[in-house]
């Protein structure tokens, strides 16, 4: 069956500025999947950054510096934590650039990422598809979001896309009436699946986090018994985001980019610990590292317990206890693969690439695009 190409304009207020930055790599592995298929014409309107040649960059010379701006200040959220007065004045700044960028597209469909983003779209029934983050469910929270979003909902056909599984039902019973939901996972690239792994002697431990007190949670309360004496070895990976003192038995390495995780970190490493307390949808840096075959201890997060089944594909920690019994059950080198392979069999099959990540999102646009034009 023949499908005429549409015309997409994709809107996002993260994205990477270079191949080394950290910050929201995804949207650059999801750019780069959709506009390489000739069934879509594709507007970007996010932080500049390396895109395709084929993509048409949307936002204006300031809104470009706007958005840049934003990313070194760590986001809106951030901003708006650190240092309130100045993030209103970003977020009104960006709202208006949403706004423009709304009304002079002439698209087929809108692809909106993170809720708030979808708060200016013009009352004019186009079509959208909203991606939705773990972070987004905070913003249903604040006084009046809830219902300035279903009015933006409820003017047109809108299909809300979770990237994991558990948001579904939250947003099914906010915005259920006046959207339908779709959850839509994020790919891989297929090099995270070539890992090949060395198990080190004594065991290394990786963990890879934005260094924030909600990311990082219980990690040096917990790991601290078990670490300190030398007998294995915790590698800290990530942004200093907030004052973090980091125990001297930690070895901090600082940020470091795809190519490094994936070529020197990841092979080396027992597996991964996350035993963030912040709110989050599906991390990406948990998908990555299933894929290269590394197990996972992390805390009992819905967006970890939707991703691991305890003792197969991972190991959920409630406390320093069942910490514990993860370092030693994943130590065991043998439990240690066949956890590892469990947890790269199940992201193949269920998540698959960027390329099939591109295909489950044109498949939503046509379906909402068609429910638009049944009225």
């Amino acid at each position: 069956m023949t499908h005429t190409s549409l015309d997409i304009l994709l809107t996002s207020t993260s994205y990477p500025a270079d191949e080394l930055d950290w910050r929201g790599v995804f949207m650059r592995h999801m750019v780069t999947a959709l506009a390489q298929r000739d069934d879509l014409a594709l507007s970007v309107w996010a932080p500049p950054g390396p895109m395709p040649a084929s993509v048409a960059h949307a936002a204006t010379e300031r809104e470009s510096r706007d958005l840049a701006n934003l990313m070194a200040a760590g986001g809106v959220a951030h901003l708006l934590r650190q240092h309130p007065v100045r993030g209103v004045a970003a977020a009104t700044r960006i709202i208006r650039g949403l706004a423009r960028c709304y009304r002079q597209s002439k698209c087929d469909v809108y692809h909106v990422n993170w809720l708030q983003c979808a708060l200016p779209l013009p009352r004019d029934s186009r079509p959208a598809l909203v991606t939705v983050l773990g972070n987004d469910l905070r913003l249903m929270k604040m006084t009046g979001m809830r219902s300035a979003l279903r009015r933006t909902f409820g003017a047109r056909p809108t299909v809300l896309c979770p990237n994991a599984d558990w948001m579904v039902p939250v947003l099914n019973e906010a915005f259920g009436d006046v959207a339908r939901v779709q959850a839509v996972p994020f790919g891989i690239d297929p090099r995270w699946f070539n890992v090949e792994r060395s198990l080190q002697t004594p065991p290394r431990w990786l963990a890879v986090t934005r260094l924030t007190l909600g990311k990082l949670g219980s990690l040096f309360d917990w790991a601290a018994p078990f670490f300190k004496d030398g007998s294995r070895t915790l590698d800290l990976i990530g942004p200093m985001q907030e004052s973090i003192q980091v125990p001297s038995w930690v070895k901090y390495h600082g940020p470091a980019g795809a190519d490094e995780l994936r070529t020197k970190w990841f092979p080396q490493s027992h597996g991964l610990i996350t035993l963030s307390q912040h709110a989050e949808g599906r991390p990406q840096v948990m998908l990555e590292a299933m894929a290269a075959g590394l197990p996972i201890i992390a805390t009992p997060l819905a967006a970890h317990t939707d991703l691991i089944t305890h003792g197969l594909t991972g190991w959920i920690a409630p406390d320093r206890d069942a910490l514990a019994e993860g370092l030693t059950a994943l130590e065991d080198g043998a439990h240690n693969r066949t956890v590892g392979q469990a947890a790269k069999s199940k992201i193949e099959q269920e998540m698959g690439t960027w390329d099939d990540c591109a295909e489950r999102y044109v498949r939503q646009y046509r379906r909402v695009l068609e429910q638009g034009k049944r009225g």
